[in-house]
């Protein structure tokens, strides 16, 4: 029997006067995040939730949201944390979907959550500050099966409603587990991140393999580049977690550092989203730290591979398979490819989901009788096992008969000197099917323009490759971890703006 908490729990009897959390202006040692989160489980219990109750989460990543998370899995519920940007109707969808008993709201958030719950008659209970400090007394830790759901996390997809994935006990005890030997997680060891802690990201790589090891997490609500370099110096962080985005963000905001400004930072651990790796290069050149990729999806706990630290990170590789997971790459028959091949990544392991709630048919469509879950991501294997994902089955572009990858090109854009962000995709084309689109963000100042930018690609890409359609914003659309959303992008403007481009288009693949 086991307990999302145990972790907690277990260093709270060994260590107990350790730092578990840090937040803006407060701390929490083991003992005193056990004694609340256990407490807040008594209040839950009163409130009549019992061991397998959905109850919903919606909070910034503050250290009252790890309270009321392990709480919820003290008491034997299941957290299902929502977005704290959610729309009303997004909030009630879930809502509805998930079967909620409770609903659990941040005191800053808007009225959107607490709307929800109204709508559907959901009780709604506000979390506060003072939540650390609630009077009662501690309930009993609920033993639970590993196998039970502990959580469920909606995923947004890119076509159709968003779909509950089944989290277990054991999936995110075996995250943690694995999360902690991968960046040998210790005591001593203090992690930091901007990531959502409602996002399986922050939720299982970070605040899972930190509790697990026995560190210390430092939280910032939202990210800002300024605000997370302040942590890092103030907490002396050792290990930090973020996406591609964040990590350019933090170049730029850091243009005077030296490397010895971060001497203590050993790793940054990067995910959510392929890594340019011009922004690698100069990352581990500003802080001095290695840049560690992994791959993973809410599917799967956070968890497929890492980039080993005794290697280093390979550049444009997420690495070998994490401990206690296996890694295959398939071709549409369901063979295994051959080295550099590219396919369909398919995962099995500990962290794989339980299944899709309530959704027989989409979790058979993905997961196999035999535990191999089929990502929807292609990719490849070298001959030292390490994985490249190449993109998303849904974002390959076909044109003209020729495969092209986005990650690629946007590899090539990010080695320009104005470009600061860059998104990929296709968009229908009446002569090739479908064309290559680049929408880019500049540094502020830029004068580089839409052919420019073309001309410049010409010399870096195959014929095919290279974006003919090119759209320069402000920024571009991104999702809670920061990760750039290319579903959210006008593909219908984009391919009204190429029939006025001025860019050459008669050009033989």
């Amino acid at each position: 029997m086991a307990n999302v908490i145990d972790p907690v729990c277990r260093h709270a009897d060994t260590t107990p006067d350790n730092i578990a959390l840090r937040g803006a202006d407060s701390t929490l040692t083991y003992r005193e995040l056990q004694i609340a989160s256990t407490t807040y489980a008594a209040a839950l219990q009163a409130a009549d939730i019992s061991p397998g109750d959905r109850v919903l989460l919606a909070a910034p990543s503050v250290p009252e949201f790890v309270v009321a998370y392990l709480a919820i899995q003290a008491a034997g519920g299941v957290v299902v944390p929502v977005n704290t940007m959610s729309t009303r109707p997004e909030t009630e969808y879930v809502l509805n979907d998930a079967g909620v008993s409770l609903a659990i709201v941040w005191h800053e958030l808007g009225p959107a959550a607490s709307q929800a719950a109204a709508a559907l008659d959901i009780p709604v209970r506000t979390l506060t500050p003072n939540i650390v400090a609630l009077e009662g007394d501690p309930t009993a830790v609920v033993d639970r099966d590993s196998e039970d759901t502990a959580a469920i996390l909606y995923t947004s997809g890119t076509t159709g409603r968003p779909k509950g994935a089944e989290l277990t006990v054991g999936n995110l005890l075996s995250g943690g587990e694995i999360g902690a030997e991968c960046s040998r997680g210790s005591s001593e060891d203090r992690t930091g991140t901007g990531l959502p802690l409602f996002h399986v990201f922050g939720q299982a790589s970070v605040m899972m393999a930190t509790f697990t090891g026995g560190g210390s997490l430092s939280l910032l609500a939202r990210f800002d580049p300024s605000a997370m370099l302040e942590v890092l110096r103030r907490d002396r962080l050792t290990i930090m977690a973020g996406v591609p985005t964040m990590w350019n963000a933090m170049l730029h905001a850091a243009s005077d550092a030296e490397p010895q400004d971060f001497e203590q930072l050993r790793i940054a651990i990067s995910g959510g989203a392929s890594l340019p790796g011009e922004v690698a290069r100069e990352f581990e050149a500003r802080f001095g730290c290695t840049i560690l990729e992994g791959y993973g999806l809410t599917e799967t706990t956070a968890f497929g591979t890492f980039n080993d630290i005794d290697r280093g990170g390979k550049i444009g590789y997420t690495g070998r398979a994490v401990p206690r997971m296996e890694v295959k790459v398939r071709d549409h028959s369901g063979n295994h490819c051959p080295p550099d091949t590219v396919g369909e990544v398919f995962v099995k392991g500990p962290t794989v989901m339980r299944g899709y709630w309530n959704r027989p048919a989409d979790t058979a469509a993905v997961l196999s009788p035999d535990g191999w879950l089929r990502t929807g991501d292609l990719g490849a294997l070298d001959s030292d096992g390490d994985l490249r994902i190449v993109d998303r089955v849904k974002d390959l572009i076909i044109r003209g008969g020729y495969n092209v990858y986005p990650s690629e090109i946007e590899e090539v854009l990010y080695t320009h000197p104005d470009i600061v962000e860059a998104a990929v995709i296709g968009v229908p084309d009446d002569h090739y099917g479908e064309e290559v689109a680049a929408v880019v963000a500049l540094l502020p100042g830029s004068r580089l323009g839409g052919t420019e930018l073309t001309e410049w690609t010409r010399e870096r890409l195959s014929a095919y490759k290279i974006p003919r359609i090119v759209s320069i914003v402000d920024t571009l659309p991104k999702g809670s971890t920061g990760k750039i959303l290319k579903r959210s992008i006008d593909r219908a403007a984009l391919r009204t703006d190429a029939l006025t481009a001025e860019v050459p288009r008669k050009v033989t693949p």
